[in-house]
C-alpha cells in the first residue's frame, strides 16, 4: 500500500502556474479556490482566454503540488488548463488531493474520457458550440459518463450557438443527468443582456454565468 501511494505521489506533471484566487465560474464563483493550472490543450477555440497554457510547464511530481496546495489552506482546489485530462498525472493527483479531504473540481474540454477521474471529483465540462469551431471534437460518450455533482458548460457566441445549445441539452435531457447547466456569453460577442433575455423568454432552466474573476481584474491578467 505504501508503495503504492509513493509511486502515486511521484507521478509528474507539467504545470504552467499554481495560485489562490476567487472562483470565476460555475457554481462555486465567488468562492476562495487554489489553482493548479497545466500545461497542454488538444483543441484551439476561437475564444480561449488562457492560450499560454498550450505551451511547455514545469514539471512538479503530485508530492510538490500536494505541499503546494497545503500551504494555501484552502479546502476548494481546482485543475484546470489548458486541457487537463492529457496528462496522465491528473488523475492520480484529483485523487492525492480527495485523499487529503479538498474538494476538487476539473475544468475538462468534453474531448477526453471524463471517467478517467475519480469519482469524487466534481467535473465541470464543456460542451464546444459551432461558434467556438471546435464542437466536432467532442466525445459524445463523455454525457453517460457525468455525475449528478457534475456541471456541464456551453460558452455561447451567438444565437446559433443558443439554438444548438438547446437542442442539445433536449436530445441528452442534461438538466436530469448533472447538477448544472452553465450559459457563459463570449465577452464582446454576445452582450449579456442579449443571452439573458433569450433566458427569460424561454423560461431557460440553464444558470446563466459571467466570468467574475474578469469583473474584479482586467481581462487576461494571469494568476487570477
Amino acid at each position: 500500500m505504501n508503495r503504492h501511494v509513493s509511486q502515486t505521489h511521484s507521478e509528474c506533471l507539467d504545470v504552467i502556474e499554481m495560485f489562490t484566487s476567487i472562483q470565476g465560474e460555475s457554481t462555486w464563483a465567488g468562492r476562495l479556490c487554489g489553482f493548479v493550472r497545466l500545461a497542454g490543450c488538444n483543441l484551439r477555440c476561437r475564444w480561449c482566454d488562457t492560450l499560454y497554457s498550450h505551451g511547455t510547464g514545469k514539471r512538479h511530481t503530485v508530492s510538490e503540488i500536494l505541499d503546494q496546495v497545503d500551504v494555501w489552506q484552502i479546502p476548494l482546489v481546482e485543475i484546470t488548463g489548458g486541457e487537463p485530462l492529457l496528462q496522465a498525472g491528473t488523475p492520480p493527483l484529483a485523487k492525492a488531493l480527495i485523499d487529503k479531504g479538498y474538494t476538487v473540481l476539473v475544468e475538462t474540454n468534453g474531448s477526453m474520457p471524463i471517467n478517467l477521474l475519480p469519482d469524487e471529483v466534481i467535473r465541470i465540462m464543456d460542451i464546444k458550440c459551432p461558434d467556438s469551431g471546435m464542437s466536432g471534437n467532442m466525445d459524445w460518450k463523455n454525457i453517460k459518463k457525468i455525475k449528478g455533482h457534475d456541471e456541464i458548460k456551453f460558452v455561447l457566441a451567438s444565437r446559433a450557438d443558443y439554438v444548438w445549445a438547446q437542442q442539445i441539452i433536449h436530445e441528452y435531457t442534461l438538466f436530469e443527468a448533472c447538477n448544472c447547466v452553465l450559459f457563459s456569453p463570449v465577452s464582446e460577442k454576445l452582450p449579456p443582456e442579449i443571452l439573458a433575455q433569450w433566458m427569460i423568454e424561454d423560461r431557460s432552466r440553464a444558470t446563466m454565468q459571467l466570468q467574475l474573476h474578469k469583473s474584479i481584474w482586467p481581462a487576461h491578467t494571469r494568476g487570477v
